[in-house]
């Protein structure tokens, strides 16, 4: 039979009664004269650790920027030392006042600063395990509930808790997820990612170092890998908690059902993604044109390809464009560009001296390939001139293509000038008929 809501508020309410009760003794407690006199003695102690590490965090400071060959991780460890040096030496001298006390008189009359050390001590280690975690709002999360359920350990309220956690419950069919299994699930799946993506980012290090393995597939595995210990770690710490999956099974289907209509184009771009990478087309350091954009690829994504443009803007292209679209991979094969520049000369000129001197000025050029030698053609007879084509190699598209060229129109210009070739403008001439005046009227 399922527990229904008064059963529920019956069980928080007696559970709440019972921290009530203990709470009430606790005060009670805390009129005996030992107990008082432990209160006082942690104030005294606090007291004396706040002065104290007011008095050393400028020395210890000035000390630190002495350090400064050490390692980073050292130095990383002293500056946790100089932010927590008032609990660190709370700690030390609460630890000696119990140590003393039990020397000096019977065991009870410690055990209040006993459990204050114990809180103590708990929370300094917390803090200095929760600076492993680079996210601020996880570090948080997860410094503040484990001091919380160190604490409710150290009280002794452990079963009072979990028993107030666990009575507030959602019943899905055979499922039943309460508070508690949510808290061990949170924990756990903290632990397992954290253990996740530390096998994540060691294999993708390794995997970029790997120079047998081309670059999109080298962000393929990467990607598999992650989506393999990131998906492994959520559903190992649902089952460690003892959460039937089969009962996740329907709502799964129906979630990606819902999903699969909803997201058509994330879909898409992932799957598109997924393609990319498997038959290599692109690949991180390519130079393509897609429309007006014309840029190499700084990252590959499992949504979009990330273009940066010789201007410097970032281009964000979904993945599908680059599969429906038409894509010009400048480097696809090889890194091998053709670019072909077009100009005009005088009639006047020694077409054979024109191609000559336009070759030259084009091979004199910064960048141009000399192995690949360039080569003019005239292409026709134009009304004002004749026309020629100039094409030249690069082999470094990511320099630039609009600079390459405004290089060698100025190599021509400087060569044709120098050697008395003249670049023809359109001419018009104009002939009139009859030489009849019109009179206008005054």
């Amino acid at each position: 039979m399922e527990p229904t809501t008064d059963d529920t508020l019956e069980t928080l309410a007696s559970i709440a009664a019972r921290l009530l009760g203990e709470a009430e003794l606790f005060l009670m407690g805390l009129l005996r004269p030992w107990n008082a006199y432990q209160v006082i003695i942690a104030i005294v102690l606090f007291a004396v650790a706040h002065v104290a590490a007011k008095a050393l965090r400028p020395r210890f400071h000035e000390w630190m920027r002495t350090r400064e060959g050490w390692p980073k991780w050292r130095l990383r460890l002293l500056l946790i030392l100089h932010k927590r040096l008032r609990t660190l030496i709370f700690v030390v001298l609460a630890w000696l006042a119990v140590w003393i006390l039990r020397e000096a008189t019977w065991p009870s009359r410690s055990y209040l600063l006993g459990i204050i050390a114990e809180l103590s001590t708990a929370w300094l280690v917390i803090a200095f395990a929760t600076r492993l975690i680079a996210n601020p709002i996880l570090q948080t999360m997860v410094r503040y509930g484990a001091w919380g359920w160190v604490t409710v350990s150290i009280l002794g309220l452990t079963t009072e808790a979990r028993d107030a956690l666990d009575s507030v419950a959602l019943n899905l069919g055979d499922l039943r997820l309460s508070l508690w299994v949510i808290v061990q699930a949170a924990a756990m799946l903290i632990v397992l990612i954290a253990a996740a993506r530390f096998l994540a980012t060691t294999s993708a290090a390794r995997i970029r170092r790997n120079e047998d393995i081309s670059p999109s597939m080298q962000v393929l595995a990467v990607k598999v890998l992650q989506v393999l210990f990131y998906g492994a770690a959520f559903f190992l710490a649902l089952k460690l908690v003892g959460v039937d999956l089969t009962g996740l099974a329907v709502l799964s289907g129906a979630i990606g059902v819902g999903l699969g209509f909803g997201l058509q184009k994330v879909v898409s771009n992932l799957v598109s993604g997924i393609i990319i990478l498997l038959d290599k087309s692109i690949k991180p350091g390519d130079v393509i044109s897609l429309g007006e954009t014309f840029g190499w690829i700084n990252a590959l994504g499992a949504r979009y390809v990330s273009i940066t443009t010789r201007d410097g803007k970032e281009y964000l292209i979904p993945n599908e464009d680059l599969i429906t679209g038409q894509v010009v991979n400048w480097s696809h094969s090889n890194d091998f560009v053709r670019l072909d520049i077009f100009f005009g000369c005088s009639y006047g000129d020694d077409p054979h001296l024109v191609r000559r001197i336009a070759i030259e000025a084009a091979a004199g050029t910064n960048r141009v390939l000399a192995d690949r030698a360039p080569v003019c053609h005239i292409v026709g007879f134009g009304d004002s001139s004749v026309d020629y084509i100039l094409r030249f190699w690069i082999r470094d598209p990511t320099g630039g293509l609009t600079n390459i060229r405004g290089n060698v129109y100025l190599a021509l210009w400087d060569a044709f000038q120098a050697h008395g070739i003249s670049i023809p403008f359109p001419q018009r001439e104009v002939r009139m008929l009859g030489e009849t005046a019109v009179k206008l009227p005054d």
